[in-house]
C-alpha cells in the first residue's frame, strides 16, 4: 500500500520534520534538488540523443520555495558541467528567504539568470518547471500564466516538473487556469493526490516519488488517501487444499432484463474468475437458455416478466428466498427500467443481510425513486460512473469531476455506504473515512460491459471473505490489472469486456499467475 497526500497534508509533514524533529529545511531542499538533478540526467541519458554534458537546461523559478528548489537544481547541474540558465517569474519582492539564498549562490557561480519579462529565448533541450509547488490553490494569471504558455512554446525535448506541474491543484487534480505539461514529475516524500487523478495526471508524465528524509508521521489532518502496488497481491485470500465450493462463497447476481443478459453473464463470469465457489443468476425467464449456454457453470433462477404485478407475494417470496441463499448479492447490471426493477430493488434491500453491490440500473432505480436509499445499510457498495452519480446526487457531471474524492466521500458519509466512483481513475470512499485512488487500468477498458466485470469481481472478493471497503478497493485495482493484461494481448482498440474477465488472476508479464505463491502448498 502506498500513501498519497494533498498539498496541505504535505506541508504539515514538512512542518513536523522541520519544527518538531529539527531537520533543517536547507537539508531537505538540497536532497530534493539532488533527486531532481539525478532524475533529469538519467532521463536525458535514456533518450540517448547526445552526451548528457552537452545538454542545455532552462529552469523556470517562481517566488517561493519551489523556485528555490529550482535554483538549487540549477546549481547542481552547473557544478556537474551542464549548461544551465534560470528564468525568474514573479515579483522579486515576494521571494522567500530560501529563494534569495539560492539565487545569490547561483549568481556567484556565474549562472545566467534573467527575469521572465526581459528574456530572449535561445535553444534548450530540457525545461525545468519550478514555478509553483503543492500549495497552489488559485487560478494562474498574469506573468505566471504567460510563463506557462511560453514554456510550452519552447518545445524542449522534455520538461521536468519539481514536485508537481505548476497549475495543478494538489488536492483534486484540477487545472487552475493553465498548467505545465511535464514529461517527468519528481515529487518528494509521497505522491500527491492531484498527480494521480485526471486531468492533473495527464499533465505529469512519469511520476517519480523520492525519499528526501521526511520522518514517518501520521498526525496530519484530513482524509487518508492510498493506492496499491504489487505487494498488495497478498491481500487476495489464499485457497486451501482441504476446501470445497461452499468454502468460497455464494454470489447472487440479480441482473438482466429480456434480451439484455450480457451484463449478467459478464458479472457472473468475473465472479467465477475471481474465485467465487458458487454463482447464481436471478433473471427473467427469457434469458435462461442463452445464459445456460454462455456460462453452464452458473446456477440460473428465473421469474416470468410481469410476475411482480400478477403474483406480487410470490415474487417477493422468490426474491427473499434467493437472498437468503447468498453470501453476497449483485443488483442491477442490465436490469433495464420498469416496475419489476423497482420492486426487485426494494425487496433485495429490505430482505438481504449480506453485502449488496448496487450497480447500473439498480443505481438508476434508486436515483429515480430516492426513498429506496433509506433502505441502505453499511453492507451496501454503490458503483456509479459519473453519469449515474450525477443522477444519484442531482449534481452536474462537470461539478463532480472538479473533486472526485470529495464527491465519493460526501455520498459515503451521507448514505453510510462504500462508494466506488468510476472514471478514468476510479476512487473508492470507504466507511472508515479513507479514499483509495486507483493506479491500474488503461483506456482500452472503455468498452461496454467493463463495469459489469468490475461488479462481479468485487462480489467474488467478498465471497472469498474480504470486507466491503477492502473488496471494493482491491477489486478496482485488480480490474485495472486485468484490463492492462488484456490490452497487451489484444491491443488498445480490440479488447472485449469478457477478455478483461478472462484476464482476472491470470499471467503477469513474467508468465506467472497472480495466484502463484498464494495458493500453492497450503495446508
Amino acid at each position: 500500500m502506498r500513501r498519497l497526500v494533498t498539498g496541505k497534508q504535505m506541508k504539515e509533514i514538512d512542518a513536523y520534520a522541520i519544527q518538531t524533529i529539527g531537520i533543517l529545511s536547507m537539508v531537505l531542499m538540497e536532497r530534493a534538488a539532488l533527486a531532481v538533478a539525478d532524475e533529469l540526467m538519467q532521463e536525458y541519458q535514456r533518450r540517448g540523443r547526445k552526451p548528457v554534458l552537452d545538454a542545455r537546461v532552462l529552469v523556470f523559478c517562481g517566488t517561493g520555495n519551489n523556485g528555490a528548489d529550482g535554483a538549487a537544481i540549477a546549481r547542481i547541474l552547473h557544478l556537474r558541467g551542464i549548461s544551465v540558465s534560470i528564468i525568474t517569474v514573479g515579483d522579486r519582492s515576494r521571494w522567500t528567504g530560501e529563494m534569495e539564498r539560492q539565487i545569490s549562490i547561483d549568481e556567484k557561480l556565474g549562472i545566467a539568470i534573467e527575469d521572465f519579462g526581459g528574456y530572449l529565448p535561445g535553444r534548450f533541450d530540457v525545461a525545468v518547471d519550478a514555478m509553483f509547488g503543492v500549495g497552489l490553490s488559485r487560478e494562474l494569471e498574469g506573468e505566471f500564466r504567460e510563463a506557462v504558455a511560453f514554456l510550452s512554446g519552447l518545445k524542449p525535448e522534455f520538461t521536468v516538473a519539481v514536485d508537481i506541474p505548476s497549475g495543478i491543484c494538489s488536492e483534486t487534480g484540477r487545472i487552475l487556469g493553465a498548467a505545465v505539461e511535464a514529461d517527468l514529475t519528481v515529487t518528494f516524500g509521497y505522491e500527491k493526490v492531484g498527480t494521480a487523478i485526471y486531468p492533473g495526471k495527464g499533465y505529469c508524465g512519469r511520476v517519480e516519488v523520492k525519499d528526501i528524509g521526511f520522518p514517518g508521521y501520521d498526525g496530519y489532518s484530513g482524509t487518508r488517501f492510498f493506492t496499491y502496488d504489487t505487494s498488495d497481491l497478498s491481500r487476495i485470500p489464499q485457497r486451501k487444499q482441504d476446501s470445497h465450493k461452499g468454502t468460497y462463497g455464494k454470489v447472487l447476481i440479480a441482473a438482466g432484463s429480456g434480451g439484455m443478459c450480457g451484463a449478467a453473464y459478464l458479472s457472473a463470469l468475473a465472479a467465477y474468475r475471481t474465485g467465487a465457489g458458487l454463482v447464481k443468476i436471478l433473471t427473467v425467464e427469457t434469458n435462461v437458455q442463452i445464459l445456460q449456454t454462455l456460462l453452464p457453470e452458473a446456477i440460473i433462477a428465473s421469474y416470468p416478466e410481469g410476475m411482480e404485478a400478477e403474483e406480487p407475494e410470490a415474487f417477493r417470496e422468490l426474491v427473499e428466498r434467493e437472498c437468503a441463499w447468498a453470501s453476497v448479492i449483485v443488483l442491477g447490471p442490465g436490469l433495464g427500467r420498469g416496475r419489476h426493477v423497482v420492486k426487485l430493488t426494494e425487496y433485495v434491500l429490505l430482505s438481504a443481510y449480506v453485502p449488496i453491490i448496487l450497480d447500473a440500473d439498480g443505481l438508476n432505480t434508486v436515483a429515480e425513486y430516492p426513498h429506496l436509499s433509506e433502505f441502505f445499510t453499511e453492507n451496501v457498495i454503490v458503483t456509479p460512473h459519473l453519469g449515474e452519480m450525477a443522477r444519484l446526487t442531482g449534481q452536474e457531471v462537470e461539478t463532480l469531476k472538479e473533486d472526485l474524492p470529495g464527491a465519493a466521500v460526501a455520498y459515503c458519509e451521507d448514505k453510510g455506504v462504500t462508494c466506488v466512483l468510476k472514471d478514468a481513475v476510479s476512487v473508492v470512499a470507504g466507511k472508515d473515512g479513507s479514499v483509495f485512488i486507483n493506479s491500474s487500468g488503461c483506456g482500452a477498458m472503455a468498452k461496454a460491459g467493463s463495469g459489469d466485470v468490475l461488479t462481479g469481481l468485487i462480489a467474488g472478493l467478498i465471497a472469498l471473505g474480504l470486507q466491503e471497503d477492502e473488496a471494493a478497493s482491491l477489486g478496482v485495482w485488480l480490474h485495472g490489472l486485468a484490463g492492462d493484461r488484456a490490452a497487451k494481448r489484444k491491443g488498445d482498440h480490440s479488447i472485449l469486456a469478457r477478455e478483461i474477465a478472462d484476464s482476472i488472476m491470470q499471467e503477469d508479464d513474467n508468465g506467472r499467475t497472480i495466484q502463484q505463491g498464494l495458493c500453492g502448498n497450503q495446508p
